[in-house]
């Protein structure tokens, strides 16, 4: 199963945002193992990189990244996507992007905190605790 993860599901894990943690961390626990083909959109590591720069040394980013695409793979954001991406119906450019890109790697979900902005998208998304449910099923 391939599935894009949004980046609040990463911020979940990285933060330790207690309510969200758990779910997350299960998901992020699926791609380690490679249980699950987990993809992280390329707009998503330099808006992670910025939420977190509080917390991330400068010599510290490098390391942050590469940690991350151990466990994930990078879907590249392509120029089209930019275009495609005004086109769509959705009330969050960034989102638009990130439902443009999980159709783009065939992805079966996007796993998100945010469903309610990815009504509009061809990828279904689905909170991390309703994947696992999805997941545990199979």
């Amino acid at each position: 199963m391939r599935v894009l993860i949004d980046t609040n599901v990463v911020l979940d894990v990285l933060c330790k945002r207690e309510k969200f943690f758990y779910d997350s961390a299960m998901i992020f626990r699926l791609c380690e193992v490679q249980q699950i083909e987990g993809f992280i959109s390329a707009l998503s590591i330099p808006n992670i990189v910025y939420i977190m720069r509080k917390e991330l040394l400068k010599e510290q980013i490098g390391i942050f990244v590469d940690m991350l695409y151990l466990i994930f793979s990078f879907a590249d954001l392509k120029g089209d996507d930019l275009i495609k991406g005004t086109k769509l119906n959705f009330a969050d450019y960034e989102d638009a992007l990130q439902s443009i890109c999980a159709q783009r790697i065939k992805a079966d979900y996007i796993i998100t905190r945010n469903v309610r902005d990815f009504l509009n998208s061809k990828v279904p998304a689905v909170t991390p605790f309703e994947f696992l449910q999805i997941y545990n099923r199979q």
